[in-house]
């Protein structure tokens, strides 16, 4: 495995080095576990003392870190953006063979840019553009009139349906589906009719959506998901929703129609976001909160409850049953009050 000196890495990464700047690193590694070959992080004070009998190769320290320690390190203010960075220069996922595969199908309206790749049983649909250095997984689907920007890869298995629009160097991870159906019906007399689904999904350049994720296009207008998010697995976006750009959406949340999220907003795991409401820039939900109405600040919401031992998590579950009995004792007793006779 080819490596990079410590040097490379540190004019890469923007930091200086301290100590041997010419050994060669293959491999990020954990600071506990780290071997001569490999380059660790230290961002996290907990695992300070771990510092003391590493075996890594290089550290990216901070500087007050770095003061004490006697092994290689690479200096810089925020280890953990080194760790990412050097992470990329050193990454070891295999990279797709460029070409089109014998068994992809590609309609003869596409339009393929430079230096494309499209794996086996891929299939390219008509009047579809594809950008230069596009990564089309194997048995991916790019439906009719879609548009992938340059850089855009898909992983396996991705579904784009017709006329998504993805901006450049978006990055899908296997399963997800995008432009599938908004959930539209009406109801008459007890009987579904379908509303078509007639808008589609725009997503903005530098996004990454993880694994087995759905992204409704819209009703009428778009959905719309700005740049450089990030959508963990296993999110469900519904029709006409909004997303800022920088926003953060984790693991099983899911989002309800025409929803819009303003810029930088984080949303941790297995919230659920009702439809038609707005949530202002820099708000962060915690996990497993319900967000049923229009947040206008930024900050931090939480609706959740925390984990706790069964007997007390019992004990409060009773206890919260009888708080309309409370509120109407309360009443009673501020009536009766306010009845009394004055001393």
């Amino acid at each position: 495995m080819t490596g990079k000196t410590l040097a490379q890495i540190a004019q890469a990464i923007g930091g200086e080095t301290k100590g041997d700047a010419s050994v060669v690193i293959t491999q990020m590694g954990d600071l506990g576990k780290a071997q001569p070959h490999q380059l660790s992080f230290l961002s996290n004070a907990k695992f300070a003392k771990d510092l003391a009998t590493t075996k890594a190769g290089g550290v990216i320290l901070r500087v007050h870190d770095a003061v004490n320690y006697t092994g290689n390190a690479i200096i810089m203010s925020d280890p953990y953006v080194g760790f990412a960075k050097a992470a990329q220069l050193l990454d070891s996922t295999p990279v797709q063979e460029r070409g089109i595969a014998p068994s992809a199908v590609v309609h003869p309206s596409a339009k393929l840019g430079d230096n494309v790749s499209v794996a086996a049983g891929a299939v390219v649909s008509a009047h579809a553009i594809v950008s230069d250095n596009v990564v089309i997984g194997a048995n991916c689907f790019i439906g009719e009139l879609a548009i992938l920007g340059a850089g855009v890869n898909l992983r396996a298995n991705v579904t784009i349906y017709h006329r998504v629009e993805l901006g450049q160097n978006v990055s899908i991870h296997s399963g997800t589906v995008i432009g599938c159906d908004g959930f539209g019906y009406a109801n008459e007399k007890g009987t579904w009719t379908k509303i078509p689904q007639t808008g589609t999904v725009v997503i903005g350049e530098g996004t990454e959506i993880g694994a087995n994720c759905a992204i409704d296009r819209g009703a009428i207008g778009n959905t719309i998901i700005g740049k450089n998010c990030i959508i963990d697995n296993l999110v469900h976006i519904a029709h006409n929703v909004e997303i800022g750009d920088h926003s953060c959406i984790c693991g099983a949340t899911g989002i309800a129609g025409s929803a819009v999220l303003g810029k930088y907003v984080v949303v941790a795991g297995q919230c659920a976001i009702n439809g038609h409401i707005r949530i202002a820039d820099e708000v962060q939900i915690t996990g497993q909160s319900m967000v049923t109405k229009s947040i206008k600040e930024a900050g931090v919401y939480s609706s959740g409850m925390p984990v706790a031992p069964n007997r007390l998590w019992q004990k409060n579950t009773v206890q919260l049953r009888q708080i309309g009995k409370l509120v109407d004792r309360v009443k009673a007793l501020e009536q009766a009050a306010k009845n009394s006779p004055s001393k």
